[in-house]
């Protein structure tokens, strides 16, 4: 293999030399490191080609990449190959020699670390003195190798090493500012790294460079400065991120009122509002409300989370600005945009518990009153999240307090668990089921039976999820109103063709069985297999 694959090790080719680096990868990975390391220390070493040094490098960082934790017990021998290649005369060699550190840290983290003594100095003087495409590489193996040191060495090199990065945050160089991002998430989650010194010495600088309206247009660099943010704010606390980008939910670019929009809630999300103090929770509050008016673009999705996370994350705080939220829902209920319909209602679903939290069971009966008068909606997306809302509702106010009542609203549902959509098919099932389950008194038995007439085509549902809610329903109705009439209801549906349909109902017959005791089930099933000959099986480990 190595004969053969010798002479491309120098080529000129650029792309031929990756592919021979990647091979020579998996030559390794099946005959084991060891095998291979007399050749990579000779290639490494090459006087003649910078090329051939450039591939035999770029094969070990291939072998981190493809072994990952393998590479462990060869740690050192990998790395005193390559070490000489961070002082090399060709920019390409130090660039792949600081690379295939960074891949080697990343494979063995956290272990590891004292195999990497020897390059640390070069490293160091590297990035003092290189710039560009090569620094951005010493700053990546740097970046990898500090989270491997202990807490005291973590400190000191995180420290050295920040003053190279801030230097960098002022970089044009896209490429470079994910770099550093990257390299300063790594440092400040490392322990060691003092709060105080991350406050007073990284933010400022932190938040006048990164937090810009270009850095929300490039989705990677978004990413990357979302999560080296909520990093932050993981060592800092969420009232000193929070209060720097919360006056940013009214900045004027959608995308950035975006990027914001996702760090809060993931900041909000991990640490809870605890912290975050009256006068800030005020400008929070008016902010998402901004942020979520103003939005037009289709991903929806971030500004409805972060509403949702903060409004759960402040639980009862969230009481006195209720009143304005339900203003906003209803105003968006009957926007004249089925995606703004649709996120008003998915809105209810994420906050109906703190408005329990809050004892606004008066303003969720309201809200539970409107939602009901758009279960005409035409849309079967939004139709699907007005179902969820109202499912929420319930599950919150309970059955006796609910608005519209029970009785009212149930009739309404029946029509539409014909709709064939599979949103509307699982929230209408699932509503359906926890009446069911927690008011069945309220619903006179001939509609329990209509109900389980519409149910038998929901077992056809291609979605798993629709046919186990359905079963579930059956049993609930079975409690509900006793087991013979579901249950005759059932057997005839045994007749059918398909196989799935007749799986499906054996199991809501055997699952009735197990809830309302098996002597309510077997007469009717032996009667059943007498007088009709029917050749069923039945599930009995079910019994």
């Amino acid at each position: 293999m190595i004969a053969a694959m010798r002479p491309d090790i120098d080529n000129i080719d650029e792309y031929v030399r990756n592919t021979t680096a990647r091979a020579f990868s998996v030559v390794a990975s099946a005959l084991g490191i060891p095998a291979l390391l007399p050749f990579l220390k000779a290639v490494c070493q090459s006087k003649k080609f910078w090329q051939a040094r450039h591939t035999g490098i770029k094969i070990v960082q291939q072998i981190a990449i493809l072994m990952g934790f393998a590479v462990l017990p060869h740690l050192r021998s990998l790395v005193e190959i390559i070490e000489h290649g961070l002082s090399d005369e060709n920019q390409k060699v130090r660039t792949i020699t600081a690379l295939s550190l960074a891949a080697l840290a990343k494979a063995a983290a956290p272990y590891g670390v004292e195999s990497f003594d020897s390059v640390l100095k070069p490293l160091w003087k590297g990035i003092r003195s290189h710039r560009g495409k090569v620094l951005a590489a010493f700053l990546k193996a740097i970046g990898f190798i500090i989270p491997l040191m202990d807490a005291l060495y973590a400190s000191y090199y995180t420290k050295e090493v920040m003053v190279i990065l801030i230097r960098e945050f002022q970089s044009p160089d896209e490429e470079m500012k994910k770099i550093v991002l990257k390299v300063v998430k790594q440092c400040v989650s490392t322990e060691g790294v003092e709060s105080d010194y991350i406050r007073n010495d990284i933010l400022p600088e932190f938040f006048r460079n990164f937090w810009v309206r270009r850095m929300a247009l490039d989705r990677r660099n978004y990413n990357q400065l979302v999560d080296t943010t909520v990093e932050i704010a993981n060592k800092v606390g969420v009232a000193d991120i929070v209060g720097r980008v919360v006056e940013d939910l009214k900045d004027e670019s959608e995308p950035y009122r975006r990027m914001v929009m996702e760090t809060i809630e993931k900041v909000v999300a991990n640490l809870g509002a605890s912290d975050i103090d009256a006068r800030l929770e005020e400008l929070l509050i008016d902010g998402i409300l901004y942020a979520f008016q103003e939005q037009t673009s289709d991903d929806a999705n971030v500004m409805l989370n972060g509403f949702g996370a903060v409004v759960n994350a402040l639980g009862q705080r969230v009481k006195p600005y209720l009143p304005q939220i339900r203003g906003t829902i209803k105003w968006r209920l009957n926007n004249k945009s089925a995606k703004v319909r649709q996120q008003a209602a998915d809105l209810i679903s994420r906050i109906a518990v703190v408005m329990k939290q809050c004892h606004e069971e008066q303003l969720m009966g309201h809200l539970g009153v409107v939602l009901y008068e758009y279960l005409g909606e035409e849309y079967p997306e939004v139709l699907g999240s007005i179902l969820g809302a109202l499912k929420a509702i319930v599950n919150v106010i309970g059955m006796t307090k609910m608005t519209p009542p029970i009785k009212d609203l149930l009739p309404r549902l029946t029509p539409i668990l014909k709709n064939r959509h599979e949103k509307v098919q699982e929230n209408c099932i699932d509503l359906v089921g926890r009446i069911a389950d927690r008011g069945a008194e309220f619903v006179p038995a001939r509609e329990w039976m209509r109900i389980c007439f519409e149910l038998l085509e929901m077992l056809k549902a291609h979605k798993k999820g629709i046919r186990r809610a359905t079963v579930n329903t059956f049993v609930y109705i079975a409690k509900a109103i006793g087991p013979q009439d579901v249950l005759a209801t059932l057997k005839n549906n045994l007749k059918v063709q398909e196989r799935q349909n007749r799986v499906c109902t054996t199991v809501a017959i055997a699952i009735v069985a197990e809830t309302c005791s098996p002597f309510t089930v077997l007469p009717a099933l032996i009667k059943n297999f007498i007088l009709e000959n029917l050749i069923v099986c039945v599930h009995y480990q079910y019994f």
